[in-house]
């Protein structure tokens, strides 16, 4: 269950990240509301997730994983463009966290 709590807080927080991209400088309100409200719930859900995961792993796979879901909305959405250097950018991150991840790893406390 920690690790639906985690997807739902990724999920949440990728859609308040390109909200705040759609929002145009928080000028347009439906946008902006989505910018609030995702952070919230995402925060909601992280919180519940950390009561029983290791914070150090879990915030990476969060941060990760969200980085990776704006990078890949933006593209989709919003027309951004995809450089070599971005992509190696975001194989860097999901390395990273693997690497996070064999040294302590997420477990259930």
């Amino acid at each position: 269950m920690p690790f639906v709590l985690l997807g739902l807080a990724i999920a949440f927080e990728v859609t308040a990240t390109l909200s705040m991209r759609a929002s145009e400088g928080f000028t347009r309100f439906g946008p902006s509301a989505l910018v609030v409200a995702g952070y919230l719930v995402s925060f909601f859900f992280m919180a519940k997730a950390l009561t029983s995961l290791n914070v150090g792993p879990v915030y990476a796979i969060w941060s990760a994983l969200g980085t990776i879901g704006a990078f890949v909305g933006g593209v989709l959405l919003f027309d951004e463009q995809v450089r070599p250097l971005t992509v190696a950018g975001a194989v860097i991150i999901v390395l990273g966290v693997i690497v996070m991840n064999l040294g302590g790893g997420v477990s259930q406390g």
